[in-house]
């Protein structure tokens, strides 16, 4: 089971609005659902995977214990950051950051 901190639901919206606003290249709104809505079903089997990876950057340890890397392209992944409880094979995502936000 996956459950989101309000947080980590603004952060969908947050990156739904960025894409379909993006000064660069903005995304047509049904793409920018798409993109959103293929993060949200990686997100959703976070428990179904055999390994979590512990976070090792500060900013994603200040969010929660494990990390969930979803790579859109060459350029582009997102860290999902959550935490883990082993036991009743729980995941609690809290935020999602896109890996121009990490630094050590």
């Amino acid at each position: 089971m996956v459950y989101y901190s309000t947080e980590a639901i603004d952060d969908f919206s947050n990156i739904l609005i960025g894409l379909a606003n993006w000064e660069k290249h903005p995304l047509e709104y049904e793409h920018a659902m798409q993109y959103v809505s293929d993060m949200r079903k990686e997100a959703d089997n976070i428990c179904k995977k055999s390994f979590h990876r512990n976070c090792i950057y500060d900013i994603h340890k200040k969010y929660g214990n494990k990390i969930h890397v979803y790579r859109r392209n060459k350029q582009t992944q997102w860290n999902l950051i959550y935490n883990w409880e082993k036991f009743s094979r729980i995941a609690y995502v809290n935020k999602i950051l896109n890996n121009y936000l990490t630094r050590k």
